[in-house]
């Protein structure tokens, strides 16, 4: 029964397999959201004198942008191979290793490498696992097949930080690393029994020079919506950054820190597949548009809270706000994919939100330096343009005449 219902909404199997190792996989990688600004300010200073708050930026900032750069590669491989679950498997096992080697670390170039190596890992699996929900979910109810898979996602991200900042606080570090690489390694296990791929079909056609950039698959929807997940990410990004800051300025520890965090991602979990399937009926432009909207003030007004919880109000409209943007945005991007470019389609959106996850800490920790307030600031006003791009370059792809017809008209029983 619950399968049953779960499929009417998008959830088939590939959907759900896919949503639960990513689940394991996000509470692996979320973990270290809480431990790793606290590590580092434990860690020797490097040679040369960088700000606490512009190391960790940095460092934050590195795996986005090694995550972000290398997935239109990854997305042209995935659809030369024709294969997506071996680059999955790849790219896990990486992040798992590289979690591992936290433990080892003891200068702050190790924090670098690793997380270079972990930005490669998410670069690999990624694209693939999109690509492989673009095949499996339809148009009619894609909205809800990518609201189960970001919701997966956000219940991992929210859990992460609070078991990271629990077991910091009663265990130290290398607890949080082991708990992190046990969760990436369980998401291993699941992709590999659950997921059964399909080898391709040859089409028959005669066969096209590949491009890794191929510029006929970068449309202008393509590139609207990829910078609508830039700023959304880059705006809802920018508190990680600062944990010590806020912990000074509101008297919290870092696990009332981590309950703030999380309050975000934790109120994506219950809006996530409800929004989703709105933009199945409703179109996906005004929930994304509408989204970008709210969390413009959501994200400015950070910098002025004076308590724990005001700041977990803030961060549970911003869920809101970006549970509005992200599902109905991967939908729109799906609907959009051309059939032997979906990896590559597919990796600019998710480069898109790599981008935003790492420009946003970058920008706050330098802002910071100057203003604790301005790194809010600016990441509620670049919201705003991103709202003028999805209504100006962005094709609806929902026919909301023809999904009436459907409503009205007599079905079979």
């Amino acid at each position: 029964m619950i399968f049953e219902k779960l499929e009417r909404i998008g959830g088939n199997r590939v959907v759900i397999a896919l949503s639960a190792a990513r689940l394991g996989d996000a509470i692996g990688n979320s973990i270290l959201f809480i431990v790793l600004p606290l590590f580092v300010a434990k860690l020797p200073a490097p040679a040369f004198p960088i700000p606490e708050t512009v190391r960790v930026g940095l460092l934050i900032a590195l795996f986005g942008l090694v995550n972000a750069m290398l997935q239109p590669f990854a997305g042209a491989f995935i659809d030369r191979v024709g294969r997506r679950k071996p680059f999955i498997l790849a790219g896990l096992t990486m992040l798992g290793i590289a979690t591992i080697g936290y433990i080892f670390a003891s200068r702050f170039s190790d924090l670098l490498f690793l997380r270079i190596f972990q930005g490669v890992g998410v670069a690999m699996t990624i694209p693939a696992a999109l690509a492989l929900m673009v095949g499996s979910s339809i148009k009619e109810t894609r909205g809800g097949s990518m609201g189960i898979y970001t919701t997966s996602r956000m219940v991992g991200l929210g859990i992460g930080p609070l078991l990271g900042g629990a077991l910091y606080d009663r265990y130290g570090f290398n607890a949080a690393f082991y708990a992190g690489s046990a969760f990436i390694i369980t998401a291993i296990i699941l992709v590999q029994l659950w997921v059964k791929e399909k080898p391709a079909q040859p089409s028959g056609t005669k066969p096209v020079r590949f491009q890794i950039i191929d510029t006929k698959l970068l449309t202008a929807g393509i590139l609207g919506v990829s910078f609508a997940t830039l700023v959304m990410a880059g705006s809802f990004s920018m508190m990680a950054v600062l944990e010590d800051q806020f912990n000074a300025r509101l008297n919290m520890s870092a696990f009332v820190f981590s309950l703030a965090f999380s309050a975000l991602l934790l109120s994506r979990v219950f809006t996530q597949v409800p929004l989703g399937r709105l933009s199945d009926r409703i179109g996906r432009k005004p929930l994304i548009i509408g989204g970008l909207l709210v969390l413009a003030p959501a994200t400015a007004l950070l910098g002025y809270a004076t308590s724990a919880s005001q700041l977990i109000v803030l961060r549970l409209i911003q869920g809101l706000a970006s549970g509005g943007v992200a599902a109905p945005a991967f939908a729109i991007a799906a609907d959009m994919a051309q059939t032997g470019g979906e990896g590559r389609q597919m990796s600019f959106i998710t480069m898109g939100f790599g981008l935003g996850v790492a420009l946003g800490p970058l920008l706050a920790g330098i802002l910071a330096v100057y203003s604790f307030t301005l790194p809010f600031i600016i990441g509620g006003l670049i919201c705003l343009p991103g709202a003028w791009v999805i209504h100006h370059y962005v094709p609806e792809t929902v026919n909301i005449a023809e999904q009436r017809q459907q409503v009205h008209s007599p079905t079979d029983d």
